[in-house]
């Protein structure tokens, strides 16, 4: 606007420049008026107007001081009437200048464009992604129908170990019986903020059958209920420099890794600090990693509620630590390894103090050690040394949780090349190793004191000895993929074929991927897919896995998942 006051002094006599405020004062007051501006941004543009107008004057008696003229001489003398002429074309010109400068400032702010909104609400997205799945599970006729349910004994009040009571079987999973064409869906929907250019927050709602770490997926019917919506995620993260990153609360897993070892749907809590930077004598390559400190449990404040004397606190952890790099070898060529290292601390069980259920005990010192969470495959023991009631022995109540026999320190390594092929058809060769380096079967038994309960040969007597034992440390996958890993425009595609194989003690058996074996480790086996787009951010997805047992009794499972998704 500044160059719009000098147009006017330049064309204006130089009696004009009082006179020549009054007129752009009244041409902002008329552009209010039309409804050109609105009032707040015209009072803002006078007040702008009548500072310049004053600068301009008092240059121009600067200017005559300078030149010996009097002040006095450039004002009218009494009774004379001056009348400026402002040409229409300047008129013109103070108009559009004035508007293009308003609607220009009104649209990078966003406060007066009519179809524009305000500049707060461009720092927020929504985002979130909905699938709905026809899942097909087949079980062979040859599975043993004796596979104990655990995690539901550990979610319940035990279950009654002594051979004289009439607790009856325990909890056990169904293995014979398919299950075809059962509907299921997920919803996802999250908020991100900018609150800064290095702070931002977000949180997601997801829905889910249970509070499962591993599965977002809703089991539809159930009577045509309403569904369970969680909290997914609630984070809050900060950039202090370019290449660090510190995140903290319920997030995204920060780690490189497959489904392997952490499901896709799997979130952590606790903080995690990211580093990403190229190297700065090859930018072609990147440096990365990871530390994550995260609880997985803590023990119940109130821990025996009806006794006395309170359990010490026990915080179950996760604590990992990644290092890797990414290469971009050349226009058809990408490679990226990972390297990490993953302590589960506390997450081992424990075989209690004698305990006198009988006597009316409430719990026994170590029920807290059972898993908050388990899938199904690893090395349980019993963890209640519970104390025979002298008066009748044999028919005592001896009511078992069980727990992790292994300790579980993990390594793992994980790699991937991206390359074209074919002309131009994407190519994503994935591996993953994971070997438990805490893995030791005679400690294992030593810390159950003979009491563990899984894993047995499948042909092992009724009485099982430590030579029957069967398990492993180990874990690997292998995966390839043809077309677009990630389809997002119509036309996109892809299709995949990989192999797993996890014994039983390689992980945590509550983290990974719930579809494969149904989730769990002691498994093996392949799977086959492929996905189309037929439209933006719409695709569909076919799915075929066919897994079995890796140690122990027969349990083959084939699954069909039929997927229809959309992300927005």
């Amino acid at each position: 606007m500044a160059m719009t006051t000098l147009a006017v002094h330049a064309q204006a006599s130089k009696w004009d420049a009082p006179v020549s405020e009054s007129a752009m004062v009244r041409l902002i007051r008329g552009l209010i008026e039309s409804g050109t501006l609105t009032k707040d941004v015209g009072e803002a543009l006078l007040a702008q107007a009548q500072t310049e107008a004053m600068a301009a004057q008092h240059a121009q008696r600067q200017a005559a001081s300078a030149t010996g003229a009097s002040a006095n001489a450039l004002q009218p003398a009494a009774g004379d009437v001056r009348v400026p002429y402002i040409p229409q074309t300047v008129r013109d010109e103070i108009r559009n200048d004035i508007k293009g400068e308003v609607m220009a400032q009104a649209k990078a702010e966003g406060w007066a464009a009519p179809n524009e909104t305000p500049e707060w609400t461009q720092r927020i997205r929504f985002e979130g992604d909905l699938r709905v799945r026809s899942e097909s599970r087949f079980f062979s006729e040859g599975n043993s129908n004796e596979i104990v349910g655990y995690a539901a004994i550990n979610e319940g009040n035990g279950y009654d170990v002594n051979t004289n009571s009439t607790a009856g079987f325990p909890p056990l999973l169904n293995t014979r019986q398919n299950r075809k064409n059962q509907l299921r869906a997920r919803a996802r929907i999250g908020l991100a903020v900018d609150i800064s250019d290095a702070t931002k927050a977000g949180v997601r709602l997801a829905s889910g059958s249970d509070d499962s770490p591993v599965s977002t997926t809703q089991t539809l019917g159930g009577g045509l209920g309403k569904k369970n919506v969680w909290l997914d995620q609630a984070w809050l993260s900060h950039k202090p420099y370019d290449w660090l990153t510190i995140t903290g609360g319920r997030f995204a897993n920060p780690f490189v890794s497959t489904d392997l070892l952490f499901s896709s749907d799997l979130n952590l809590d606790g903080i995690a600090l990211q580093y990403q930077k190229p190297l700065p004598s090859n930018r072609d390559v990147e440096l990365f990693g990871t530390v994550g400190i995260v609880p997985l449990e803590y023990s119940s404040d109130n821990f025996p509620s009806r006794s006395l004397d309170k359990a010490s606190s026990e915080v179950k952890w996760l604590l990992g630590v990644q290092a890797g790099a990414s290469w971009k070898v050349d226009e058809r060529n990408r490679l990226r390894g990972a390297l990490a290292y993953y302590d589960f601390r506390n997450v081992n069980g424990r075989l209690s103090s004698p305990c006198a259920l009988y006597a009316g005990a409430e719990a026994c010192s170590t029920d807290w050690a059972r898993p908050a969470f388990m899938q199904k495959g690893n090395t349980l023991m019993m963890l209640r040394d519970i104390m025979l009631n002298p008066n009748d022995p044999a028919n005592t109540a001896q009511p078992q949780y069980f727990g992790l026999a292994s300790k579980f320190q993990l390594l793992d390594l994980n790699m991937r090349w991206d390359a074209k092929v074919a002309g131009a058809y994407g190519l994503r060769l994935d591996a993953n190793f994971v070997r438990n380096l805490a893995y030791d079967k005679d400690a294992m038994f030593r810390r159950a004191r003979g009491g563990i309960i899984n894993n047995y040969a499948a042909n092992a007597p009724l009485v099982p000895t430590q030579a029957d034992f069967q398990s492993g440390g180990n874990a690997y996958m292998l995966q390839a993929t043809l077309g677009k890993p990630s389809p997002a425009a119509r036309g996109d595609w892809n299709i995949l074929a990989g192999y797993k194989r996890i014994e039983p003690d390689a992980m945590p058996d509550g983290y990974n991927d719930s579809s494969f074996h149904l989730g769990g480790t002691n498994a093996r086996g392949y799977y086959i897919g492929g996905s189309y787009a037929i439209d933006k951010n719409t695709w569909f997805t076919g799915r075929w896995m066919s897994t079995k047992e890796v140690y122990g009794a027969p349990y083959q499972i084939d699954m069909l998942q039929l997927e229809f998704n959309a992300r927005f």
